[in-house]
């Protein structure tokens, strides 16, 4: 393994305040020739490598700040890669990149490195990144990404194959992705996710929520506000701290329990197609049918709690203090190891 600076020619990195690079290609070395001269066998695979698309490696880390949004609102379009955003107490931006290229050659990984960009436009919206990564028959790339932004930035994420971790945020975020993971965790506005073949996990959200995936579980902890939440095969899983808003959660294959405060005025309507209803709370002008609908009023009522499930159970629980829920915070300094990234 051999570690060198790598100049990119051309960067055109508007306000830059600084730009490090870090070079690594990785590869097996052929084996030392033996006493009677034949080549090891490392050095047969590797003569049988050569020349194959994508048996080459590179990877290069660069580090560098952009002015933050002028509007508040910063757009993140990471096609192939991981992209994880922190809110913090600064007035720039702060990026970190991981470019990883295969290719058939290590010249040509390098190559390919060097082709691999964060585009940077500015419109109405605010601020746009672009991961542009070009791609061939016998060649590939993708980056992962780390922001480092104001707290108070608006953002919008767009994301495949890749997972999206959204954390420490005072303004609204919308995220879209397929195939991918989504984490949102102690974000004071409002939030809305869209995606597909995905699990949601969303933890210390202060607004409303908005999350729909297929193929996925929802997990939500330690939520203060209103709630939509829908999965067409998956389990959804909530817990909500204060109750502010009207509470929607469907399913079409999949169970949904919802933990509540113990003090909390709501008017709860709950049905399952072909599953049962648990409830662990008392509920004032209870009515239930033999088609598996379940209502009633939780203290004095008002706000609408309608829990939906085709293929699955129904739990209306207890509220408790979830030991899950104290553990999903995202400790500063370790949002990103690139070291610990998959290949």
């Amino acid at each position: 393994m051999s570690r060198r600076p790598l100049h990119h020619p051309g960067d055109d990195w508007a306000h830059d305040e600084g730009h490090d690079h870090e070079h690594v290609h990785e590869h097996e070395g052929p084996c030392a020739e033996g006493a009677d001269g034949r080549r090891g066998l490392g050095g047969f695979l590797r003569s049988l490598l050569k020349g194959i698309p994508w048996s080459e490696r590179v990877e290069v880390v660069e580090t560098f700040t952009l002015p933050a949004p002028r509007s508040g609102a910063l757009r993140l379009d990471n096609a192939n890669g991981m992209t994880r955003i922190l809110g913090e107490d600064r007035s720039d931006v702060e990026v970190k990149m991981q470019k990883v290229a295969r290719a058939e050659s290590a010249s040509a990984a390098e190559q390919m490195a060097q082709e691999i960009r964060l585009a940077r436009r500015e419109n109405d919206f605010g601020t746009e990144l672009e991961v542009e990564a070009p791609r061939h028959w016998n060649r590939c790339g993708h980056a992962n990404l780390e922001l480092r932004v104001p707290r108070g930035t608006r953002v919008e994420v767009t994301a495949a194959n890749g997972k999206v971790c959204i954390s420490g945020l005072t303004d609204g975020v919308r995220v879209r992705s397929s195939n991918v993971a989504v984490r949102v965790e102690d974000v004071a506005g409002d939030v809305e996710i869209h995606a597909s073949n995905a699990r949601l996990l969303c933890a210390g959200v202060r607004g409303r929520l908005l999350a729909r995936t297929s193929n996925g579980k929802i997990e939500i902890e330690r939520h203060r506000g209103a709630l939509d939440a829908s999965s067409s095969n998956g389990l959804i899983h909530a817990v909500i701290e204060e109750l502010t808003g009207p509470v929607v959660m469907a399913t079409s294959n999949g169970k949904i329990a919802l933990e509540l405060p113990d003090e909390v005025d709501a008017d709860v309507n709950l049905r399952v197609d072909n599953g049962v209803i648990r409830n662990q709370r008392s509920l004032c002008r209870c009515t239930r049918s033999s088609g598996g609908r379940l209502t009633g009023q939780l203290g004095r009522g008002g706000i609408p709690i309608k829990l939906r499930t085709s293929n699955g159970s129904i739990s209306l629980r207890e509220g408790r203090l979830r030991a899950r829920g104290k553990r999903t915070g995202v400790r500063a300094g370790v949002l990103m190891d690139f070291a610990r990234l998959p290949p």
